[in-house]
């Protein structure tokens, strides 16, 4: 085992530097450009840098940036340099580890501090503030890693870089099935904002019921019981992901939930009241849950002359192009219930409306095939990890 220090020939915060929306220049990495384990060339900032002023934290190929201070479960994430985009310059927020490659290679320490096995020791250094949490550069240091001869890390990197590939190119699968879905949607309807194909028309408050859940307070959560959904918890149902609950209420108090105000039923969907990306929710069964008031919005379509895939896919494609234009707000664009209620909305034939749901059912279907293989594989690699930091692989 070496300590990061060992391994290390710079470990560094970034350049502190303001970034702005309407700048040129390089790019620069923000927190948000590692947030998917990867460096997203679409997720940087500006400050009409050029490269004369930043030669110095200018990332080289085989740096890992690291994020240090972040909420508590994205703390630790880190992601490789490997020359995308062609030159990155290193900001505030992440820190850089760049290796001493005579002794270690630089994707397989990544591999290694992606690990749950790493993960796992920082806790042990991390503080705590309101809003979100740190640790410094001198505790990183001493935290310590398996370090096997040069050429046995290669290939276990190689292992893992390859099991890694095989998760990525199924959840590209399940992601082209989405585009197919929206792609068919604007086939069969056209464009939701110029209705081309001249179809009836209706705000959506005409149609469905409109509003969000009776309010929970603090005091009625309990440690178990029924799913008690978040915003942004919701916002991962309606991209498909499966989410453990953290908040629940007590069965009583949902039996009167449903006595009184009604319960999510099939078919109802449901938004994060920050929607731009389309993260709607449709609810497929029974199963008890319920959800924070004020930062989700509820659709009930219920006997109405529009179909719930519909309408969800229909929101999605609005969304896509019109979001700033039905969100207000100061700070973030939200979604008002008036303004949903006032969204005016297509209703082709029923019929038109079924033979679209049918090929979502089906699409569907195959997404959760999709979803269980794609989980077999995260096993593997989450597998494969373990072994690799215990020496096993």
């Amino acid at each position: 085992m070496k300590t990061i220090a060992d391994i290390a020939v710079l470990l560094r915060n970034g350049m502190s530097i303001r970034q702005s929306s309407g700048a040129g220049g390089l790019p620069i990495s923000r927190i948000e450009t590692i947030a998917d384990g990867t460096i997203d060339p679409a997720r940087v900032g500006f400050a009409s840098l050029a490269e004369s002023e930043c030669t110095n934290w200018l990332l080289k190929d085989g740096d890992i940036l690291i994020s240090h201070i972040n909420s508590t479960k994205h703390l630790g994430k880190c992601a490789i340099y490997e020359g995308i985009p062609q030159m990155l310059v290193h900001g505030m927020n992440l820190l850089v580890l760049r290796c001493d490659q005579v002794t270690a290679a630089p994707r397989y320490v990544y591999r290694i501090l992606s690990s749950s096995g790493f993960q796992r020791q920082l806790p042990r250094i991390t503080k705590h503030s309101v809003n979100q949490s740190s640790f410094n550069i001198s505790n990183f240091k001493r935290l310590h890693i398996p370090l096997p001869p040069l050429a046995e890390q290669k290939r276990i990197a190689g292992i893992l870089d390859a099991a890694d590939a095989l998760r990525a190119k199924r959840r590209e699968a399940i992601a082209q099935l989405d585009t197919l879905l929206q792609s068919t949607f604007l086939d069969m309807f056209g464009d939701p904002v110029t209705n081309p194909m001249g179809w009836e028309q209706s705000s959506l408050g005409k149609l469905c019921d409109v509003g969000s859940s009776k309010r929970v307070f603090v005091n009625d959560l309990v440690e178990e019981g029924v799913p008690f959904y978040r915003g942004t918890e919701v916002g991962l149902l309606g991209e498909g992901e499966a989410v453990s609950p953290s908040l629940f209420i007590t069965h009583d108090h949902y039996e009167q939930l449903k006595r009184h105000s009604g319960v999510p039923r099939p078919g109802d969907l449901l938004l994060p009241s920050i929607c731009h990306d389309g993260r709607i929710f449709i609810v497929r069964d029974n199963k008890p849950f319920y959800f924070k008031d004020g930062r989700v919005l509820w659709i009930k379509s219920g006997e109405s002359d529009i179909n719930s895939a519909f309408l969800r896919y229909h929101l999605k494609a609005v969304f896509f192009s019109e979001y700033s234009k039905i969100a207000s707000g100061t700070t973030f664009a939200e979604l008002k219930i008036f303004a949903l209620k006032n969204l005016v909305v297509h209703v082709p034939p029923r019929d038109e409306q079924n033979r679209f749901t049918n090929f979502v059912e089906s699409i569907e279907r195959q997404k959760a095939r999709m979803r269980a293989h794609l989980a077999e594989l995260d096993a593997l690699f989450a597998s494969l990890q373990s072994r690799a930091f215990n020496g096993e692989l």
